[in-house]
């Protein structure tokens, strides 16, 4: 397992991060939607994932009302003090008009919850789930640099964010003088590139760490859909994120050769492509069963060649939006020459 800093921070994370989505009850609608462990297999996976070396552990509020926090909390019991443990607030516990959101009441309600749960006296990485268009972002970052000085939170993240909602978040923490968010998680797969468009250049610029959920798209990357088979799986009932089948399709065929090659699996290929990406810190992993844990820790030791990575960026490569379809360079060039030519 190798480690990298977390954006302009001195925080070392896992290049591997275990989510832990599924970590909730057997029965019950979210296990029917996402999946769930139950506190057991929830162990086990935490002890496998310390086992690989990865010391960074995502999860949020919200995930199965609170159950995630709590399972992740008893898995990793007395070992809390050698991991970080990265959380999430935004989404609402209720109905009422104060349940969601990043206001300073609902920031300090949820992290008192959240450190209850998790059964801890401070949270490593604290992230705001989504942008609050309700909520005016200096009161959002004035409560969360009264958690940091506080001690209860050591650092913060960002999550969803569009990058115009990242940049702005970045100028009035800079404007404030309170603390500003050190990383951006943001959905990203083979299948999903559209954050290389704005996000990834916004996060570069301000020296913000990237955490990738998702990188397997809700389990299409897995190998097992294919354009003739039909599979039981969780985008059977929860097709999300959306993917262009038929141009997935394509990418997943690739992948197996790639992956055939290497005597590799499919996900391995996948997640191993973007290890192998610049910007991305951390890629969050998660699983329903012990055996897709362990084949996804294995992604760590594939070694994409420059060839490799090429067939697999072509194959998936978006098509470039305005302004990014003209070449800065020679729009310089263009501009350049205009001016001589009018002197």
């Amino acid at each position: 397992m190798k480690y990298q800093a977390l954006g302009n921070t001195g925080l070392y994370v896992s290049q591997l991060t275990l989510g832990t989505m599924t970590f909730a009850e057997k029965e019950g609608l979210f296990a029917q939607i996402i999946g769930g462990t139950g506190q057991e297999l929830a162990t086990k996976m935490v002890d496998l994932s310390i086992e690989a070396g990865v010391n960074l552990f995502d999860t949020a509020n919200i995930y199965a009302l609170g159950e995630s926090e709590v399972m992740l909390g008893k898995a990793l019991g007395s070992r809390r003090k050698d991991v970080l443990i990265a959380t999430k607030v935004y989404n609402p516990f209720g109905t009422l008009p104060n349940a969601m959101g990043t206001s300073r009441l609902a920031i300090m309600r949820e992290v008192e919850q959240s450190l209850q749960r998790l059964g801890t006296d401070w949270i490593d990485l604290y992230q705001v789930h989504s942008f609050d268009y309700t909520t005016p972002l200096e009161e959002t970052m004035r409560a969360l640099e009264t958690l940091v000085q506080q001690g209860k939170v050591r650092y913060i993240g960002l999550s969803n964010f569009a990058a115009w909602q990242i940049a702005k978040a970045d100028g009035i923490a800079r404007q404030l003088g309170t603390e500003r968010f050190c990383s951006v998680q943001a959905y990203y797969s083979l299948v999903g590139r559209e954050l290389e468009r704005e996000i990834i250049p916004a996060a570069l610029d301000l020296g913000m760490g990237i955490l990738v959920w998702s990188p397997l798209a809700g389990g299409f990357l897995s190998g097992k859909y294919t354009r003739n088979a039909e599979v039981d799986g969780r985008r059977k009932n929860f097709e999300f994120p959306p993917v262009n089948t038929e141009r997935g399709f394509a990418i997943v065929g690739t992948l197996r050769e790639i992956a055939d090659s290497h005597d590799a699996s499919v996900p391995q290929i996948a997640l191993a492509w973007l290890l192998h990406k610049p910007g991305v810190t951390s890629v969050i992993v998660g699983a329903r069963k012990e055996e897709q844990l362990v084949d996804n820790l294995k992604s760590v030791n594939i070694e994409l060649s420059a060839e490799e990575m090429e067939r697999l960026d072509e194959i998936s490569q978006l098509v470039p939006e305005y302004p990014h379809w003209l070449p800065p360079s020679q729009r310089g060039q263009d501009m350049f020459s205009r001016f001589a030519d009018m002197s």
